[in-house]
């Protein structure tokens, strides 16, 4: 359970806390040692979800992805201007509401989830809670209304891997890949299984590996099976995690981590792990 405080943090309300990253649902504001977030409004995520149908139909929208987020951010706007104006039945396609109700579905069961069977455990960010307070951020609407902060994680295990790579600290690569693995059978002996479980959405606190979206966890084997079954691919699951780059020069490293990967995320393996007959009836 969350920790609860008498009074919030002093960083939080001494200097305008800094904007360090986003997701469909929430933008992230940070101070030294802890985060908060401001969730987005509907037409923010409908905005998303139409701007990522427009990227990854084009091969140059694809490689915008990984770049410039003030760019993305400004196409984003731009959309969410426009649908203000444009009549819904011309933008509001079966696809977009099936995503928006997905992604909704998914924030509530990971967040019960998480309360449920991660609360104590090492591998969500801590939480507190306090009164609420008024605290200044970067960018749009420049304050939020808060009662509630994470723990702020030192590093995303991406940016972790691709600094030791780019220093050639491979022995370190290989560690904290197996790291990785390790971590995602604690979760599984719970119960748990995250279907959006990409090397951003892991963060480092010290020697911990830690989630730190519980959007994409779930209990259900219709869902684990699902996303399993769109693994199944003829790419290598170190490309399919991005660290191709990372491991351009290291295919032993990348050899042993796609057999340790193959030989634990499977139907097979999460099954011995997992601590009860499967759940098929969501949480809610």
């Amino acid at each position: 359970m969350p920790r609860a405080v008498e009074h919030a943090p002093d960083e939080l309300t001494g200097d305008r806390l800094k904007r360090i990253g986003e997701g469909i649902g929430k933008v992230v504001y940070a101070s030294d040692h802890w985060v908060v977030h401001r969730e987005r409004s509907p037409r923010e995520i409908i905005a998303l979800i139409l701007l990522w149908k427009i990227l990854r139909r084009f091969p140059w929208g694809r490689r915008m992805r990984g770049r410039s987020s003030g760019l993305i951010r400004l196409m984003r706007a731009m959309i969410q201007s426009a649908i203000a104006i444009v009549p819904k039945r011309l933008w509001y396609t079966k696809h977009v509401e099936e995503v928006l109700t997905t992604h909704r579905r998914r924030d509530r069961t990971g967040e019960k989830l998480a309360r449920l069977h991660l609360a104590d455990t090492e591998l969500i960010p801590a939480t507190i809670t306090f009164p609420p307070i008024t605290v200044l951020i970067g960018g749009w609407p420049g304050w939020l209304v808060v009662d509630k902060a994470t723990e702020r994680v030192e590093t995303t295990l991406d940016r972790l891997i691709d600094t030791l790579a780019a220093a050639g600290d491979f022995e370190s690569v290989d560690h904290w890949l197996h790291r990785l693995l390790d971590t995602r059978q604690i979760g599984w002996q719970l119960g748990l299984f995250s279907v959006d479980a990409h090397l951003k959405n892991f963060g480092v606190i010290g020697d911990r590996i830690v989630l730190i979206d519980t959007g994409g966890l779930t209990n259900r084997w219709e869902e684990i099976d699902r996303k399993l079954s769109l693994d199944v691919r003829d790419i290598e699951p170190h490309v399919q995690l991005g660290l191709d780059k990372a491991l351009a020069t290291q295919p032993e490293i990348a050899r042993r981590f796609n057999v340790r990967w193959r030989s634990l995320v499977n139907r097979e393996s999460i099954r011995e792990h997992w601590p009860e007959p499967p759940i098929t009836t969501p949480v809610r």
